[in-house]
C-alpha cells in the first residue's frame, strides 16, 4: 500500500511513517499542503494522512484541491490534528476527507483505518467504521 503523508512537524512524520512501517507501506512525506498535492498527482497513493494546521496551505485547502482533481479525487484523505473540535471535523469532511485521527496518535486506530481503506473504501465518509473516522 503507497501512503502520502503531509505533516510538517518532522517528529510527528518520523511517528507516522514508523508506526506505517510496521504494516509494510511504502510511504513518502510531504511537507506541506502543496508539496503534498503536488505528490498526490505524481505518486497516486492509496492513503493520504493530512495534517490539517499546515503552514501557507492548511490541509482543509489541501484537501478540497485533491479532491478536486479528477486524477486524485478518489484517494482517501484522513486527518491528522491536535484539535478534536466538532467544527473542525465537520470543515474537513466537507472539504472532502474520508476520516479523522487525533493527535497523539493511537496505533491502533492508525492501522484500523489502513485496513479500513487498503479494503478498497475509496469514496465517503468512514465514520462509525473504525475508531479514527
Amino acid at each position: 500500500m503507497r501512503i502520502l503523508i503531509v505533516e510538517d512537524n518532522e517528529i510527528n512524520r518520523i511517528l507516522l511513517r514508523d508506526i506505517l512501517a510496521l504494516l509494510g507501506a511504502e510511504i513518502f512525506e510531504a511537507a506541506g499542503g502543496e508539496e503534498g498535492i503536488a505528490l498526490s498527482r505524481a505518486i497516486k497513493p492509496d492513503l493520504i494522512f493530512m495534517d490539517l494546521q499546515l503552514p501557507k496551505m492548511d490541509g482543509f485547502t489541501a484537501t478540497r484541491a485533491i479532491k478536486a482533481d479528477p486524477e486524485t479525487k478518489d484517494i482517501p484523505v484522513v486527518a491528522v490534528s491536535s484539535y478534536a473540535f466538532a467544527g473542525e471535523k465537520r470543515r474537513f469532511f466537507e472539504a472532502g476527507g474520508n476520516g479523522y485521527l487525533t493527535k497523539p496518535l493511537d496505533v491502533e486506530e492508525v492501522f484500523q483505518v489502513v485496513k479500513h481503506f487498503q479494503g478498497g473504501a475509496k469514496n465517503g465518509r468512514t465514520k462509525g467504521e473504525n475508531p479514527g473516522c
